[in-house]
């Protein structure tokens, strides 16, 4: 698909694309693998028991689909001037309040949403985000066991592609009043301040879901229309946020903290800490208001 977008020099955004679809299904073929516990492609090692002096097969999928990743674009595009971050590597590459040098970034998570991988929901997603400055301007979100891999060029475009390369919309649901949508949540990560807070929201329902990138792509095909995330003992980080909110800001939704303030990456701090509200972005505006008024009585001094 031709693109206006701005990308560093010598990358076409037709031969970025093609890549970027070889490496996500491909990372999906290695991901399903680990999950059955059978041998994966492209001469990755079978997943070792603790038992047998391995790590199990989530570290296995981890490390597995992060070398593919990284030796994917390298490979591809030796040239580009891009530098490459992913979850795996983050702890090599990232001195704490300090962003690291890169007009053009990559941030990568091979495998979001453990837990659901490790259970078997097939809940679990593969996130591609390129920054530029401190904003994402194109995500993939892949969704290995539903066979979606969602698309966003911000300023432009989204949709999803099956294996064929044969496309769908995104079909936002038509829902607008706050007391008829439908909240997307962890299944694991709430506590007694994010049950007040969605309380307090006054929603129409909600609906549990795994990995971030599972939560938003909810939201894109219109099942549900909003995910929250709040803050805690621990806070989400870049590689969890970057691509689905490209992904959803490229549909035409909204991603901000509950002030209203973007997000922001590559900042010296990988936390995306705070009161944050993705959403269609039909009724965003009132959902943040409305957030930020109840954190106000829920955690008086809470950085929304």
């Amino acid at each position: 698909m031709p693109s206006s977008a701005a990308l560093p020099s010598g990358v076409s955004m037709d031969a970025l694309l093609e890549q970027l679809r070889t490496l996500s299904w491909g990372a999906a073929d290695i991901l399903r693998a680990y999950a059955r516990a059978e041998q994966p492609p492209h001469g990755f090692p079978k997943a070792l028991s603790v038992d047998d002096g391995g790590e199990g097969p989530v570290s296995a999928a981890d490390l597995a689909v992060n070398q593919w990743l990284l030796d994917g674009l390298k490979g591809a595009f030796p040239n580009a001037g891009w530098t490459l971050l992913s979850e795996e590597t983050a702890k090599e590459q990232l001195t704490e309040g300090q962003p690291l040098p890169a007009e053009w970034l990559w941030i990568l998570d091979p495998l979001d949403g453990t837990k659901d991988f490790l259970q078997g929901t097939g809940e679990y997603a593969v996130h591609l985000a390129l920054v530029k400055g401190k904003r994402p301007v194109l995500g993939v979100v892949l969704l290995p066991e539903a066979d979606e891999l969602w698309i966003g060029l911000v300023g432009e475009s989204a949709w999803c592609e099956d294996r064929q390369g044969q496309r769908s919309p995104v079909r936002f649901s038509e829902r607008h009043d706050l007391s008829d949508l439908i909240l997307v949540a962890s299944r694991s990560h709430r506590d007694n301040r994010l049950e007040q807070l969605i309380a307090a929201l006054q929603l129409g329902g909600s609906k549990a879901v795994g990995s971030v990138g599972c939560k938003v792509a909810t939201i894109l095909r219109g099942e549900t229309d909003l995910y929250v995330s709040l803050s805690g003992r621990s806070a989400p980080k870049d590689w969890d946020m970057a691509a689905p909110e490209a992904v959803l800001l490229a549909a035409g939704g909204r991603f901000t903290h509950a002030d209203q303030a973007e997000l922001l990456y590559n900042t010296g701090d990988v936390r995306q800490a705070g009161c944050l509200i993705a959403s269609h972005g039909k009724a965003h505006a009132a959902l943040t208001d409305r957030a930020t008024r109840a954190m106000a009585e829920i955690d008086p001094g809470f950085a929304v």
